[in-house]
């Protein structure tokens, strides 16, 4: 039965000394780009009449709880109750009274005589029993108010455990060669400190000429933009890089090196060549280069003046950076030092926000200037204003105390070279050495030996030479590698969170909360389509950095374990400043504090395990109470209608536009799940999730000695992991194979219903309560997740399914779900195409080889058959993966399962990046 529920209003119905506690309301809009994570969820609800007929299709009626209205929901029975039953059976005794006295008390009510005082009397308990249910319920409902401001608190808080890296990680004195880098993703070039007030650097450029009107500038990576192939093909994620950017007829060459002294960081240097894309152009394009320095208010920037608007250097201070300089050099000709012929405009003015850079620098190109090389003829170009002259002085001073933006533009004919140089002045008054400027044939030295270095490093970690592979697929491994680590970026900011109410679908009557400033330093899935974290991803990336550089890993999974919130939750997307915030729409902002994600992180944990590096394990003994905290929130948050199993908070619910309600948290989107969404679902996926989780943690806690978590945790994954509770809540004899379970029909389908468009139509039979035949990715995790015992008698019908062409089986990966599927490649709605129904994802593929590769090498009956899977899986993920590149110069989000082609955002150099630990045999 269940429990009775209480609806109360919004937090704008308290008393105003309570409304200052509860939830906060924002107090701005914040508007988004265009482009968000996965799928917009699709389409509107129809016209009165037209719901789901699923609503009458037998589905399980919701408890009163889960029917309640607008408001937050408090159970009577955690109200403070008191001695309300007794209250309550006295007054109704009183109300009864004495017996009735028949006649006489008729005629003493007409002469007003002893009747008319009893009924003083009960007009008197009546009274008495209201005052003490209305002071009951009063003291009820303040004790559920209470419990909604706590749980609203909480949700915004952050956790007290120590943090998992020493304090000040990210200060120059901590960490001064990570102090400054590629850390803005989403520009195709840029720099910043980690810090929550960078000083930030980036470039932009324009072809003059190319087309009519104001030409196009370029400066952030986007989806549809023309621009790419691009990315790094070196990065070692601290010191260098080079990076290759086709834009029509243009190639640019963008490349850094740092070089480390002093107290503040170090020195760095940058070069950009610009180069035709086909030698012998009759006509060589005119171009400008945009360098520009941002500050946030703090740091003081003195330009100096040179002749017809170059800037000689630009000199400042702040208190992080201490005394620096930037000069730009003068432009040569590739691989010259002699300089070339440039034209030269300037602009200064208050920071406008970092997000409206671009379009400020577009609304200043509205001059027409002459380009007159010696000997040639003169060329038009749209240009910055011609002489530095500060654009937007207030009364208060430049800039108003909200930073600066001064940007050189230099414009001259390719083929060219210009270097951007940044000089510390404590390195430079530090150095025991005599000091010389890293620029030309110097910074040249420098950035060989880096090549060098990051080639011989390559080789000794993942051999791919050693193994036989040519060197296209060398070259493709240290692209994945370089553009994984070239997208780590840092962030600083405030999220949106959405508070968990304890009862389903509460939490979005109430406003979002700010969750407390904090630093992300990250990797992130796509610079063009997703350059902020994500945590289901995050886990994924760092098995690939991890093997590069395990420091790398242990700054990124600190950073990541410090967003926790009181409670031990991670918000599963991070979406943290301005620059972030710009490029997500605004119903992907808000994080939902009921809500899980796949906790990847505890693979690069497991993998720190086995490797036993002292550093390893000093970070994880420090890390460990928050990882046992994030643990212990999703087993128990994440808790199944039955004991060992587990359900997704926050499936979509099941309106008429759907095919099936999406599962986002589970990070699978899309995959068909229980047609009907109910408490009474059991997610496969979670509950394999959830052992691996206790597995870890567990030899976590022994390892460290932490032996009241190792007593906690140890019957949990004992239990989790006994095939036998696995057989009795997932194993569906009738589909041979492992499932969700949960009220469903595969009798469901999208119709055309003008004018709504699309909607769904449920058929016979029925919904009813039973296993999901969704044949998939999700089907696999117990053997993705190495949880079967190589022996076991499951293991071969997965492995059946797995190897069949009808089903999971293609020749360029594992697709995601089976072609033999009535949901295969099927759009969930109207606007929704597929996204996890049938396509090959480079993560799961990379979790299959892991397991195929593990049974193989363990004695069993399947281990030949498993190791013979494991090598021809391999050779189809890999050649696919290599074709597509040679052939796009990209790494995709999925493939097709039909010809292989990349589809979705490209570059996305987050888990794709996995196909060079596939080359590498390392799982």
């Amino acid at each position: 039965m269940a429990k009775e529920t209480l609806t109360l209003e919004t937090t704008s119905t308290l008393p105003r000394r309570w409304r200052r506690f509860g939830t906060r309301r924002l107090n701005r809009t914040w508007r988004g780009g265009a482009s968000g994570r996965r799928r917009k969820r699709s389409g509107r609800r129809g016209p009165a009449g037209s719901a789901d007929r699923s609503v009458a299709a037998g589905a399980p009626r919701a408890s009163r709880g889960d029917k309640a209205g607008p408001g937050l929901h408090c159970r009577l029975s955690e109200l403070p109750q008191r001695d309300l039953p007794s209250r309550m059976a006295r007054g109704e005794r009183r109300r009864r009274g004495a017996p009735a006295d028949g006649p006489r008390t008729t005629e003493r009510a007409v002469r007003g005589g002893p009747a008319r005082r009893g009924g003083e009397a009960r007009g008197s308990a009546w009274r008495a029993a209201l005052g003490v249910v209305v002071l009951s319920l009063a003291l009820g409902l303040s004790g559920c108010w209470l419990l909604a401001w706590h749980r609203a608190r909480r949700a915004v808080t952050l956790h007290s455990a120590p943090p998992a890296l020493p304090p000040d990680s990210s200060s120059p004195a901590v960490a001064p060669d990570l102090f400054w880098g590629t850390y803005r993703p989403h520009v195709y070039f840029g720099m910043k400190t980690r810090s929550p007030k960078p000083l930030l650097t980036g470039l932009m450029w324009a072809q003059q000429g190319a087309t009519p009107g104001t030409p196009k500038l370029r400066h952030t990576c986007e989806q549809g933009d023309g621009v790419g192939p691009y990315g790094w093909e070196f990065h070692d994620g601290l010191s260098f890089g080079r990076q290759h950017i086709q834009d029509g007829a243009l190639r640019l060459t963008t490349e850094f090196v740092k070089r480390p002294g002093g107290q503040h960081g170090g020195d760095w240097s940058w070069r950009v060549t610009v180069e035709p894309q086909t030698s012998g152009t009759s006509t060589l394009p005119l171009v400008s280069l945009f360098f520009y320095v941002v500050t946030d208010g703090k740091e003081v920037l003195v330009p100096e003046v040179g002749a017809k608007g170059q800037l000689k250097f630009i000199s400042g201070h702040s208190s992080e950076l201490g005394d620096f300089r930037f000069t730009l050099m003068a432009p040569t000709n590739p691989g010259d030092t002699a300089p070339k012929y440039s034209s030269y405009n300037v602009f200064w003015s208050s920071n406008p926000g970092l997000p409206l850079l671009t379009e400020m620098v577009k609304s200043r190109l509205n001059s027409w200037f002459q380009h007159r090389p010696p000997g040639a003829s003169p060329e038009r170009y749209l240009g910055l204003p011609g002489s530095l002259k500060w654009e937007d002085k207030g009364p208060s001073g430049q800039g108003q105390g909200q930073g600066q933006f001064l940007i050189q533009q230099v414009t001259l004919k390719v083929p060219f070279s210009v270097e951007l140089v940044f000089e510390s002045g404590s390195a430079r008054a530090g150095g025991s050495q005599p000091w010389e400027q890293l620029a030309g044939s110097l910074l040249t030295r420098a950035l060989e030996s880096h090549a060098d270095t990051f080639r011989e490093h390559f080789e000794k970690t993942f051999q791919l030479k050693g193994k036989g592979l040519s060197p296209e697929e060398q070259a493709l491994g240290q692209a994945a590698l370089s553009g994984l680590l070239g997208g780590i970026g840092y962030f600083y900011g405030q999220g949106l969170v959405l508070a968990d109410m304890g009862v389903e679908g509460s939490e979005q009557k109430v406003d979002p909360a700010l969750f407390p400033p904090v630093p992300l330093f990250t990797a992130v899935p796509s610079r063009s389509f997703f350059p902020r974290g994500f945590l289901w991803d995050e886990g994924f990336h760092q098995l690939v950095v991890q093997r590069w550089d395990p420091r790398i890993t242990r700054e990124v999974l600190g950073h990541w374990l410090g967003l926790l919130n009181a409670d031990g939750w991670i918000g599963r997307e991070q979406v943290l400043g301005d620059e972030a915030r710009a490029r997500v729409p605004p119903e992907f902002l808000v994080q939902r504090a009921a809500h899980a994600n796949p906790p990847t992180l505890l693979l690069p944990v497991a993998h720190m395990l086995e490797s036993g590096d002292p550093a390893d394990f000093a970070f994880l003994r420090r890390a460990f109470p928050r990882l046992r905290a994030w643990f212990s929130w999703l087993y128990k948050s994440q808790a199944g209608p039955v004991p060992l199993s587990y359900r997704w908070r926050g499936r979509d619910p099941a309106l008429p536009t759907l095919l099936n309600p999406k599962t986002l948290p589970s990070g699978l989107d899309d995959y068909p799940r229980a047609s009907h969404p109910s408490a009474s679902e059991r997610h496969l996926d979670l509950r394999c999730w959830v052992a691996l989780g206790a597995r870890v943690l567990v030899r976590l806690a022994e390892q460290l000695g932490e032996a009241e978590a190792a007593a906690e945790l140890g019957p949990l994954a004992a239990s989790l992991e006994a095939e036998e509770s696995l057989d009795e809540l997932h194993w569906a004899p009738e589909l041979g194979v492992f499932a969700d379970f949960g009220n469903h029909t595969r009798a469901v389908q999208l119709k055309p219903r003008p004018p709504q468009g699309l909607v769904r139509v449920v058929g016979r039979p029925h919904p009813r309560l039973q296993y999901v035949d969704a044949l998939g990715y999700v089907s696999l995790f117990p053997m993705l997740l190495r949880l079967l015992d190589p022996n076991s008698s499951r293991l071969g019908p997965l492995l059946d399914v797995l190897a069949d062409s009808r089903h999971l089986w293609s020749p360029f990966g594992l697709r995601s779900l089976a072609a033999s599927s009535p949901f295969y490649g099927q759009r969930n709605s109207e606007h929704d195409p597929p996204y996890w129904r049938g396509a090959v994802w480079l993560n799961v593929n990379y979790l299959a080889l892991g397991a195929l590769y593990h049974y193989g090498h363990l004695e069993g009956p399947h281990q030949a058959r498993a190791a013979k899977l494991h090598s021809e899986l391999r050779a189809n993920v890999v050649g696919n993966v290599w074709r597509q590149y040679q052939a796009t110069g990209f790494l995709w989000e999925q493939y097709s399962d039909r010809d292989g082609r990349g589809m979705g955002c490209r570059p996305f150099q987050g888990w794709t990046s996995l196909v060079l630990l596939a080359m590498a045999e390392d799982y």
